[in-house]
């Protein structure tokens, strides 16, 4: 409902409604009812929370908090932008998320949109050990061309197996990373409580991190915080495909500006002189 330049939102929780005025201020590329619709706005319950999310908490009811969406709306649009900012300048996200809930979600849209992913156990060290893990990936490469160009069918048939199954269990641990040749430019993380490893080795390497935080998350730990719920599996999908759109809306700006580049370059080689000052023509007497 809309009175005045305000909207009514309401919170539905175990069929008790609890209705929050806000303004019309909210960002075009999410909105409440999304987020709403998604489960978004419940959190865990009093008994589990963490103080410092006290102030993305709206209220609590039966024992359950309930954030302010409005927040995390605006606080996923300053991470969206922060996402295609890191992209448009070349860098690289690398998505987390390990819980069952959000393997499918972490690789369907990290696959979307060209980047890396992890969404199975965090190896350790692969971010502070990263050289040991590349050891780890080359071999596995070797392992796959050696396949592909059929030395397999030269050994006996128990090694061929065994090396299938070695090729299997690299793939799931660092299929998503395969790719990756250096360090990523900012991590994007679904539950940091779950994934402390990979967040503490973040923080070591000075890497930035952008995080669904729930209602038992500390967000100062988190560079780019998005208070909403990491269990619900809609929640988490709705999410991730905003932020694989921002990394897609990156890598638009940064083909467009080495477009742009490009062309001014072909046209100095083609001798079209610069235009540094306008020119001036004043009529004669």
């Amino acid at each position: 409902m809309a009175v005045d330049g305000y909207v009514g939102v309401c919170y539905t929780v175990k069929r008790k409604c609890i209705v929050l005025e806000r303004g019309l201020n909210l960002p075009e590329t999410v909105t409440i009812k999304q987020l709403l619709e998604a489960g978004a706005h419940f959190g865990h319950q009093t008994s589990r929370w963490h103080p410092r999310m006290k102030s993305y908490i709206f209220t609590k009811r039966n024992g359950i908090h309930i954030l302010d969406l409005e927040q995390t709306a605006v606080l996923l649009e300053k991470a969206r932008e922060f996402v295609r900012n890191v992209v448009a300048e070349g860098g690289h996200i690398l998505f987390v998320g390990t819980k069952k809930q959000a393997q499918e979600a972490i690789e369907q849209e990290a696959k979307r949109c060209g980047m890396y992913y992890v969404n199975q156990r965090w190896l350790g060290g692969t971010l502070t050990n990263f050289s040991t893990i590349q050891t780890r990936i080359d071999y596995l490469v070797r392992l796959e061309d050696q396949k592909n160009r059929g030395e397999f069918k030269r050994l006996p048939k128990k090694e061929v197996t065994s090396l299938d199954e070695e090729i299997a269990r690299l793939n799931k641990r660092m299929g998503g990373i395969k790719e990756m040749t250096s360090l990523p430019s900012a991590l994007f993380i679904v539950d940091p409580v779950k994934e402390k490893n990979a967040l503490a080795e973040a923080k070591r390497m000075s890497i930035p991190v952008v995080a669904m935080v729930d209602t038992n998350c500390n967000p100062d730990e988190i560079d780019h915080p998005i208070p909403s719920n990491d269990d619900a599996i809609k929640s988490i999908k709705l999410i991730c495909s905003k932020i694989a759109d921002a990394v897609l809306e990156g890598k638009a700006g940064l083909t467009a500006a080495t477009t742009a580049e490009g062309g001014a370059e072909a046209a100095k080689e083609a001798g079209v002189p610069e235009i540094t000052e306008p020119l001036i023509f004043t009529p004669e007497d």
